[in-house]
């Protein structure tokens, strides 16, 4: 009876924790059934790993590079699985559904649950005065609600989120004229169109991950140690006609204090071993992921691509992840 009473307030405490962090459980709430043979708890509930500290004068060798994860790799896939799904409006209500896993989710599942409660901050990856400067790796421009108020409450911040999360549909077409439907003319004689509906980024809009990293050779613990300073979200940039042109960083996240509180209580699918789930800031802790470096820090300031396409571009990525290995084989002397 004892053990029983353990194990109800287990789950019960289990579930308020899921309902404020919005990850799922093995158990149902209503019932307190538990959907396996024990309550999977580790993940939900641990606490998070700081990093070491590293003085500035025990850093004597350090490289930031920018890396990206593809998640068509077959090693990506707990990354980029299960999808979710964004229902269409309701015609009532105008209100859409978003249908999620409910024993797992994606990578991007998290993300996005995060950013609309608050607990992650957006940073746009452009300069809002010049569009086409593409420095928001640095953190430069946060995207924040008012004091006080959140997605919810402050329409402008939700307005501008939403430009993020998604992008809007094409405009209406007058199905006789075949030309874009006016709802009205303004008070300054110009034609009202109508609301376009937004189309939210899924899972399976999700191509890549980029991550910026900085290596560091710490001589007080004598390791080469990484840390990773943000991870970006990346989706094919479309013309009007649904055209794929590129591909477009959505937005940057701040790591070390943001997403790691944030990952380290989801869990990530292990395809060897169904009762040793890692949390997903396990997962990047130990490197468990495919990537290849797109771009190193430089005189120039350019990425790769800029000087070698194609396999070349592949090679150069292994030549400098070689450096970085060799710079930790040559401290020691045997």
């Amino acid at each position: 009876m004892k053990n029983l009473l353990l194990s109800t307030m287990l789950i019960f405490s289990l579930s308020t924790f899921a309902q404020v962090n919005g990850g799922p459980i093995n158990s149902r709430t209503e019932t307190g059934v538990i959907d396996g043979v024990y309550l999977k708890s580790n993940i939900p509930t641990k606490r998070l790993i700081p990093y070491p500290y590293i003085r500035e004068a025990d850093a004597i060798w350090s490289k930031r590079v920018w890396r990206a994860i593809d998640l068509r790799e077959k090693i990506n896939r707990p990354l980029y699985y299960p999808l979710d799904e964004i229902t269409p409006p309701d015609l009532e209500t105008g209100e859409s559904q978003w249908i999620r896993n409910d024993n797992r989710w994606s990578l991007w599942t998290v993300i996005r649950q995060h950013v609309l409660s608050g607990d992650l901050t957006v940073y746009s990856d452009y300069n809002p005065i010049r569009f086409s400067v593409h420095d928001g790796d640095k953190f430069k421009y946060p995207i924040i609600p008012e004091q006080g108020k959140n997605y919810s409450t402050d329409p402008e911040y939700k307005e501008e989120l939403t430009g993020y999360l998604g992008n809007l549909g094409p405009m209406p077409l007058d199905p006789l004229l075949n030309m874009y439907r006016e709802d009205s003319i303004g008070l300054d004689g110009q034609p009202v169109y109508p609301a376009r509906d937004t189309n939210w980024y899924t899972s399976e809009d999700i191509i890549q991950y980029r991550l910026k990293e900085d290596w560091i050779f710490d001589k007080q613990r004598s390791v080469m140690d990484v840390r990773i300073l943000g991870i970006a979200p990346v989706v094919h940039d479309k013309d009007d006609n649904g055209t794929i042109t590129g591909t477009k960083v959505m937005f940057w996240l701040y790591f070390p204090t943001d997403c790691r509180y944030v990952f380290n209580n989801y869990f990530v699918y292990n395809e060897s071993n169904g009762s040793r789930w890692m949390s997903f800031d396990d997962y990047f802790m130990k490197r468990r992921f495919s990537s290849f470096i797109y771009k190193e820090e430089n005189v120039y300031d350019r990425s790769v691509e800029k000087y070698r396409v194609g396999v070349d571009a592949l090679m150069e990525s292994q030549r400098i992840t070689e450096d970085i290995r060799n710079i930790e084989h040559d401290v020691w002397s045997y």
